[in-house]
């Protein structure tokens, strides 16, 4: 089998996110058969002004972000929980991807997990990341999920995290994600 090229990105911008943190893990863990990569450049995304899009076109950012997404064999999302929902710098960055011509998430294998303080791991917030998908036309893998709570006990002052279930979950969610653009992309 070929190597599937997964994109992380993080729904955070902070220095110390544990979602950034998480996709580290991701990228270190990754199986047999599946290459991670991090994106770095969802706070160089301006605000979305379709005025912009229809006039001018995609800005620069705008353009690599989605040339990004289109080039690669899925996509893992990290995603904070703002209040019970996602990022506004992640709900912007999908609002610019999902504009034609060609939607960069339309038909793309994607998987989210996420990582908070909080006891309940961004859960409300991968549901309504899972409501856009739909719209968007993406094929969201339902299981595993990964919702890491609790966030600061199970990651080390470095950033690597060390709690071992949630390792696990990582390895099978990014497996069960390699096999499920398989099955999809037969």
């Amino acid at each position: 089998m070929s190597v599937v090229k997964i994109l992380g990105i993080s729904g955070s911008l902070r220095k110390a996110s544990f979602n950034s943190a998480a996709l580290r893990a991701a990228k270190e863990l990754a199986p047999e058969g599946v290459e991670v990569t991090i994106y770095q450049g969802l706070g160089d995304i301006p605000p979305y002004d379709d005025d912009v899009r229809t006039g001018e076109g995609y800005p620069a950012p705008v353009q690599a972000f989605r040339d990004a997404v289109k080039a690669a064999d899925a996509v893992l999302i990290a995603t904070p929980e703002y209040n019970y929902s996602i990022s506004g710098v992640l709900k912007n960055a999908l609002d610019w991807a999902s504009r034609p011509p060609e939607p960069a998430f339309d038909g793309k294998p994607v998987a989210i997990m996420g990582a908070s303080g909080g006891l309940f791991g961004t859960a409300r917030a991968q549901y309504d990341l899972r409501k856009i998908f739909v719209f968007m036309n993406a094929h969201v893998l339902n299981k595993p999920e990964v919702m890491i709570g609790q966030a600061a006990s199970k990651f080390d002052a470095d950033g690597r995290l060390t709690d071992e279930t949630s390792r696990s979950l990582i390895t099978q969610q990014l497996t069960a994600l390699r096999d499920w653009r398989h099955r999809l992309h037969r």
